[in-house]
């Protein structure tokens, strides 16, 4: 399971600074933002045990404070505070001693490595142990809101265990004519059951034990006062006060038991293929993740997504698509021969859930499949399509505490499949490179921090509009020891996870001014567009602080536009509006990226004082397409009539330039103009007229 790589809180207990700094460093290199607090006596060990604290790390022994009074401490306090002690030498009766006195673990001095290892291993217990006991308060409180409605349902619905019923709500003793549950106690629910069904529901109940899922029965019940009703009954398993029972939810049979049976049905239906929808396929995996950790049986996801579907689309049109899918559905049916369960989870992603089996197993199947759907020719209305799969395999297994982490994987595991036509089985092994490979790309981030080593490029933002000044935007790039340059999504998510996000900005911001400043120096009107992240969005202090820098470096505030996406500004809308005011009144300019991609985009301007909107660069793709330039101009007339100063990026080439200027856009960006360069030399006088 992943840790969350949030700031670790630890504890040092070590006389020597430059020892405890020394052992910072080591998470630090590891890639985990670290604060730090180095105790110094018994009165320093009370009031830091106020806080919450992630790890201590004990030296063999200290002149201020014994590590064995430290451990005692936390342990009459009950603190869950994992303890790492530190050995002069490998003894074992002094590895024993130190895991008696409370120590999760104790090992020599001086093994950094074994050191880093083991205290991942107790932070990922630790955050186990804290998850662990949310979900208990959590279900608490679920079993009290489950209480709650079960005794104020309409629906009769009791518990029963061994056949004897354990619990009936309201509704339930309304429906059988009893006055109080206590009547119902300890009598056996075939007693309500009307003598003709009694055998079926017999037998219904000795062969339910052993079935899975929920089931319906049909039957005649028995009112207190000896009247029957026709009633339908649904059971499926529960637990009732930690004991392992069956639900039974009762509704009086209404004169459209059919038409009620093929709502349900279709409430579960894909329209198009039959197949099952997405949230229905998503609790068939909920119920499949519950059996694989509590009865121990596996299960297999296969994430199949159709490749080519936008062309196919594009080829065959909205009702040919449909037309396709359905053949593809009948295909899988006709391949899993009932043995799977088979959804249709997205425009073009079915799912196959197979019980019972592991990745490994169902691998010869699904390459199968592959081959039978590359040679097979779907009829479209008369024409012939073809088509094939990507095919992502994710295992429910004991360890599978959430159903979505199997379908990320194996949704993650298809989109490597970039060629198509391929089958990738989740490797954990593959997970842990990654996280390693995270960690390594922090080091490097943390390197670049303290070195100065990152490297700052150029793209100019060039006006369409007569705009005499120059503009940039700023991007940031990081080399790896071997000289290559990091993709900037895999560092810059690897530091934001790591807590360095904001580091990051600021040293971004700092260089960008005094280049600017320099830059402005020798008679260029330059504008800096400078990238900030969600992290400086929660940033409080980082209006004071831009207001000293500005300062110091005499540039003038509007000299810079500071931008951050859309999607951090919906997650973050209160800071963004009160970061954007603030900007205002310094005089800076703002501009908000990746715009349009939101279910209501104009809704966070509302709330933003933006200068510039940098549309998103889905926008600009595939201008040749008539209803794409007309849902660029309609944004564009949007923005324009809110007095916005419109940028659209990625312009690969000169074919959609005239579509732009019709189209009234400000300012152009893209590799056609000019990629990212490491000086501001771009002229921009050559396009003037």
């Amino acid at each position: 399971m992943a840790i969350e790589k949030k700031t670790i809180r630890l504890l040092i207990l070590e006389d020597s600074q430059n020892e405890a700094e020394r052992l910072v460093s080591l998470f630090r290199n590891a890639g985990r933002a670290t604060r730090v607090h180095r105790l110094t006596s018994s009165d320093d060990l009370a009031e830091a045990l106020q806080q919450s604290w992630d790890l201590l790390i004990a030296a063999p022994r200290s002149e201020q404070l014994d590590p064995g009074e430290v451990i005692g401490a936390i342990r009459r306090q009950a603190k869950d505070i994992p303890i790492i002690q530190l050995l002069d030498g490998n003894d074992s009766d002094s590895i024993t001693e130190a895991l008696a006195l409370g120590a999760q673990d104790a090992l020599p001095q001086g093994e950094d490595e074994r050191l880093v290892l083991v205290a991942k291993r107790e932070l990922a217990n630790l955050e186990e142990r804290r998850a662990r006991r949310a979900a208990e308060v959590a279900l608490r409180e679920a079993e009290k809101r489950c209480q709650l409605l079960l005794d104020s349902s309409v629906d009769a619905i009791t518990y029963v265990h061994d056949g004897m019923h354990i619990y009936a709500n309201r509704a339930y003793l309304e429906l059988f004519d009893y006055q109080d549950a206590d009547e119902l106690e300890g009598m056996p629910m075939i007693d309500l059951i009307a003598g003709a069904d009694q055998s079926n529901f017999k037998d219904f109940l000795k062969n339910y034990q052993s079935a899975e899922g929920s089931a319906e029965l049909a039957c005649a019940g028995v009112k207190a006062n000896g009247q029957t009703f026709q009633a339908r009954m649904s059971f499926s398993p529960a637990t009732y006060d930690s004991e392992p029972c069956i639900q039974v939810v009762i509704r009086a049979e209404s004169g459209n038991a059919e038409l009620e049976e093929k709502l349900r049905e279709i409430s579960s239906q894909d329209l198009v293929t039959g197949l099952y929808n997405r949230s229905h396929f998503l609790e068939l995996m909920d119920a499949a993740a519950e059996r694989a950790i509590n009865a121990g049986q596996p299960a297999s996801l296969a994430y199949v997504r159709v490749d080519r579907y936008a062309g196919l689309l594009a080829e065959v049109g909205l009702a040919g698509i449909d037309l396709l899918l359905t053949d593809l559905a009948n295909l899988l049916r006709g391949h899993f021969a009932g043995e799977a369960q088979l959804a249709r989870f997205g425009d073009d992603v079915f799912a196959v859930l197979q019980a019972g089996k592991t990745p490994e197993q169902c691998e010869a199947d699904l390459a199968a499949l592959l081959k039978k759907v590359e040679s097979h020719l779907f009829d479209v209305s008369g024409r012939t399509a073809q088509t094939s799969l990507s095919i992502g395999v994710a295992g429910l297994n004991e360890k599978t505490a959430k159903a979505q982490e199997v379908v990320d994987r194996a949704q993650r595991c298809a989109d490597e499949l970039r060629d198509g036509n391929a089958l990738k089985l989740f490797n954990p092994a593959d997970e842990l490179a990654a996280a390693a490979n995270r960690g390594s790309i922090v080091a490097m981030v943390q390197q670049a921090l303290e070195h100065n080593s990152f490297r700052l490029l150029f793209q100019p933002i060039i006006s369409l509009r007569g705009d005499s000044h120059e503009h940039y935007e700023v991007l940031l790039r990081l080399l790896s020891p071997q000289g290559h340059e990091v993709p900037p999504p895999e560092f810059l998510n690897a530091a934001k996870e790591a807590g360095l996000g904001e580091r990051i900005d600021r040293w971004v911001i700092l260089n960008s001014i005094k280049l600017l400043a320099d830059h402005r120096s020798k008679g260029h009107n330059t504008h800096l567009f400078v990238h900030l992240s969600s992290a400086s969005l929660l940033d409080q202090t980082l209006l004071p602080w831009l207001s000293v820098a500005l300062k110091a470096a005499r540039l003038p505030s509007d000299a810079l536009v500071f931008q951050f996406s859309e999607p951090d500004a919906i997650a973050y809308l209160k800071q963004a509006k009160v970061l954007t005011q603030g900007l205002s009144e310094l005089h800076c300019k703002v501009a908000i990226s990746q715009f349009g991609c939101a279910i209501n985009p104009f809704n966070t301007l509302k709330h933003l004082n933006i200068d510039f909107v940098k549309i998103d660069g889905s926008f600009s793709q595939d201008l040749s397409s008539a209803d794409n330039q007309e849902a660029l101009k309609t944004l564009l007339a949007s923005l324009h009539a809110q007095a916005k100063l419109t940028i659209v990026p990625f312009i690969e080439s000169a074919s959609v330039l005239a579509t732009l200027w019709q189209a009234g856009v400000n300012y152009i960006q893209g590799h056609y103009l000019q990629g990212p360069s490491q000086s501001m030399d771009y002229d921009f006088s050559a396009g003037d007229e």
